[in-house]
């Protein structure tokens, strides 16, 4: 996610805090609010997808995928 936009939903927070938000000023902060949430789960992904366990025999494993109901497939 640019800067500016996170830049823009901190400007957002503060104008919230002096004044209440209009109708449009919402749904902007709704939408990059949540383009930022995606973002942050997009990057923890893509760590998650890069760790590897190492056993005591020194190979490495990747993480187990976990399902819904968070359980290791």
């Amino acid at each position: 996610m640019e800067q500016r936009r996170i830049d823009r939903i901190s400007e957002l927070t503060r104008i919230s805090r002096v004044r209440p938000l209009t109708k449009e000023e919402l749904g902007e902060r709704a939408e990059l609010r949540a383009e930022y949430i995606a973002s942050v789960k997009a990057s923890l992904q893509g760590q998650l997808d890069s760790t590897y366990l190492v056993d005591e025999h020194g190979e490495k494993h990747p993480l187990p995928k976990k399902n819904q109901a968070g359980v290791a497939e």
